[in-house]
């Protein structure tokens, strides 16, 4: 009789139980801030804690990078101090709206606006313009798209603690303000040889920066209050307002020498704007519901 072969029996391996992916219960895969991938992907388990909220089915939170709000500056200094040299590097290496209220006033007084009529009796005798003049006008440029999105430089003002309150009721409130020290004799200097040119709008010195061609030199003109005499009135009205501003900024503010070449200059504000940006890049993700 043949006897049948006796066939071992093997023992099957014992499954383990599958263990569920972290991530299982999210219906979505998990976002991240870009500096917490590596740590999160070296410990899964320490990942799924920190992303898993309590009732994870029915709400999540996310967290996401915080954007840094653009850079809000205000820059003072008495006539002829250099502040459009400085806005001029301030705004090409940081993309700043730059606003003049100089500016916009010249601008009305060109276009022979009733407030441009009203602020050039001011202006031609060394007196500050009435805040219901300037105030609007600035708000108004201060919170247009380019400025919200780019941020703005506010060049020479608010000249007065007036006008400083009036720009906070609005909500209006520099990150930084900077502050130009220049000698009272060299600012007369400065103003008193300064020309400009109508056709190309710059700003020539005769002394410091002559015009380049006779051509442009013959069409030179000076602004009606460079003279002596209306800016010493200026300086005057200056100083005897910027202390009041300093007070209401002085925890914001940077005292600057102004009496030096435009790129030493530059560097101390340069040096002042970095350190703020490096501080707001410091700041974590906030975490959103």
């Amino acid at each position: 009789m043949a006897c049948s072969a006796h066939v071992p029996v093997v023992a099957q391996p014992k499954l383990q139980p599958h263990s569920p992916s972290p991530f299982k219960s999210l219906s979505r895969p998990p976002l991240f801030v870009h500096s917490q991938l590596p740590h999160l992907w070296d410990n899964p388990r320490a990942a799924s804690l920190r992303l898993r909220a309590p009732h994870a089915s029915r709400s999540r939170r996310v967290v996401a990078l915080a954007k840094p709000e653009p850079l809000r500056v205000m820059i003072s200094g008495a006539p002829a101090s250099g502040k459009g040299t400085q806005c001029e590097l301030i705004t090409e290496k940081y993309g700043l709206v730059h606003i003049a209220a100089g500016d916009l006033l010249r601008a009305e007084v060109a276009a022979g606006t009733e407030n441009g009529r009203r602020a050039k009796e001011f202006m031609e005798k060394g007196q500050l313009v009435p805040n219901e003049i300037v105030v609007m006008m600035v708000k108004e440029r201060l919170l247009q798209p380019d400025s919200l999105e780019n941020g703005w430089l506010l060049d020479g003002y608010p000249r007065s603690s007036s006008q400083g309150i009036a720009l906070r009721e609005y909500g209006i409130q520099p990150d930084l303000f900077i502050l130009l020290e220049v000698p009272e004799e060299i600012l007369v200097e400065r103003v008193v040889g300064r020309r400009l040119d109508p056709v190309t709008g710059k700003i020539y010195h005769l002394k410091y920066s002559p015009p380049e061609t006779e051509e442009i030199a013959a069409r030179l003109t000076q602004r009606f209050d460079d003279t002596e005499e209306k800016v010493k009135l200026r300086l005057r009205t200056h100083h005897q307002n910027v202390e009041a501003v300093l007070s209401m900024y002085e925890d914001i503010t940077i005292k600057v020498n102004g009496d030096a070449s435009k790129w030493d200059v530059f560097k101390q504000i340069d040096n002042a704007l970095t350190e703020l940006i490096e501080q707001r890049k410091a700041i974590p993700g906030t975490l959103v519901a």
